[in-house]
């Protein structure tokens, strides 16, 4: 069997857990401080790190052309499940490389990574900032967010700070437009979130 790429380690194990938690969180509670910026015309989005599917079911109702990114077959098959009525495209991928997505050869108006970045340590996060920045279209928007806290048993997590990510980011080209903290709807008072946005500039 072939190693589980880094970052996914505690996830698929967990998987039917992982599901009904992440699902019991409603899209615009989880995105709520960055609601506004999404497009309303529909456009192409992709999720990385998509999970249970989730967002990129919500992207797929407002009516976007989605394709979601998940490496952990077991999240995938809940997420094909509990999606299968939403033409979404899924892709077996993970960071830092992101080599079948950039075979597609697409750029996307929306880029999605929400509770991802922070299981790549420094090298990863320079490599995949890379290989991220170039499916943004110009103009178009990256979501990141980074959960800062206790770290789960079995996870592989680091702790990223927001100027760390915003630096990287904008040595790519990506301009951020909004930065904000706050608590965790998952995990605990001792567990909160930046969450990030970005424009890309060229």
């Amino acid at each position: 069997m072939s190693a589980r790429p880094s970052g996914t380690e505690g996830y698929g194990e967990t998987a039917a857990e992982r599901a009904r938690q992440y699902e019991s969180i409603g899209f615009a509670d989880v995105h709520s401080d960055i609601l506004h910026l999404f497009p309303t015309t529909p456009g192409q989005v992709i999720d990385i790190g998509a999970g249970t599917g989730r967002d990129a079911a919500a992207f797929a109702e407002r009516g976007h052309s989605v394709t979601a990114v998940e490496p952990t077959p077991e999240l995938r098959a809940e997420a094909e499940r509990l999606h299968a009525r939403w033409p979404i495209t899924w892709i077996d991928d993970a960071l830092p490389d992101l080599d079948r997505v950039h075979e597609l050869g697409e750029r996307y108006d929306v880029v999605m990574l929400t509770a991802v970045w922070m299981h790549l340590d420094a090298g990863q996060r320079e490599h995949a900032m890379a290989r991220v920045a170039p499916l943004v279209r110009p103009g178009g928007l990256m979501a990141l967010s980074l959960r800062h806290g206790p770290v789960p048993a079995g996870r592989r997590m680091f702790e990223v700070s927001a100027q760390e990510t915003c630096e990287l980011a904008r040595r790519h080209g990506l301009a951020t437009i909004h930065e904000s903290k706050g608590p965790a709807l998952l995990g605990g008072p001792a567990v909160w979130w930046d969450r990030l946005a970005f424009r890309a500039q060229r």
